[in-house]
């Protein structure tokens, strides 16, 4: 029995990447700031966990070999919308014997090693860990066992996708937990955040 974390994650492709900043910044600036949040993101896992890259498209798995590291997999995530996806990868997980899974995108760079600590330690007393994301999303999801709900009806993009989630989880009868909220990087004003907040920590203001 092992423990499953699952990074989802878009090939660095040029106009297929972080599109709402490359209406605003052009596709190639677009694309610099994706490779940058995927780095800041890989980096940030820890070495001890199997990683397993779940890659979009999937005709990408030449682009995703670089970013493997020791004991990390690559895996295609297959056809269907998000919810459909991250039910595969979550099925996929429990039946091949992993004890908790936990996902998370390649949007909120400032994730650290002790969030992905608590997000396995919270399964153990609970069905469901999620973090939200200040847009209304979620920035990471963790389970201890397969639940089909969590993933279906979701409005996937739209404002309420953490209630929705939530909702779900209690109508199903799924013990909760939350993590600390982090912000998404989807617009230039979110890079921009980013980038101050950044600075003032290697400042040592924050």
């Amino acid at each position: 029995m092992t423990d499953r974390l699952v990074v989802f994650l878009r090939a660095p492709r040029p106009g297929t990447v972080k599109t709402r900043i490359a209406a605003e910044l052009g596709d190639d600036q677009a694309l610099a700031i994706y490779r940058e949040l995927l780095a800041v993101v890989l980096d940030a896992l820890p070495t001890r966990l199997p990683v397993e890259l779940r890659f979009t498209p999937d005709d990408a798995g030449a682009e995703i070999q670089p970013l493997l590291r020791s004991g990390w997999t690559a895996v295609a995530q297959g056809d269907g919308d998000l919810g459909e996806r991250l039910a595969r990868s979550a099925r996929d997980a429990f039946e091949s014997g992993a004890r908790r899974w936990v996902v998370i995108g390649t949007d909120a760079p400032e994730i650290t090693a002790a969030d992905l600590a608590w997000a396995f330690s919270g399964l153990v007393a609970n069905d469901v860990v999620v973090g939200p994301a200040l847009d209304g999303g979620y920035w990471i999801l963790g389970l201890s066992r397969f639940t089909t709900g969590l993933f279906e009806g979701i409005p996937w993009g739209e404002s309420n996708v953490l209630e929705a989630t939530e909702t779900a989880a209690r109508a199903a009868g799924l013990r909760l937990s939350r993590l600390r909220p982090l912000a998404d990087i989807d617009t230039g004003a979110d890079w921009r955040g980013y980038q101050t907040r950044v600075r003032r920590n290697e400042a040592g203001e924050g």
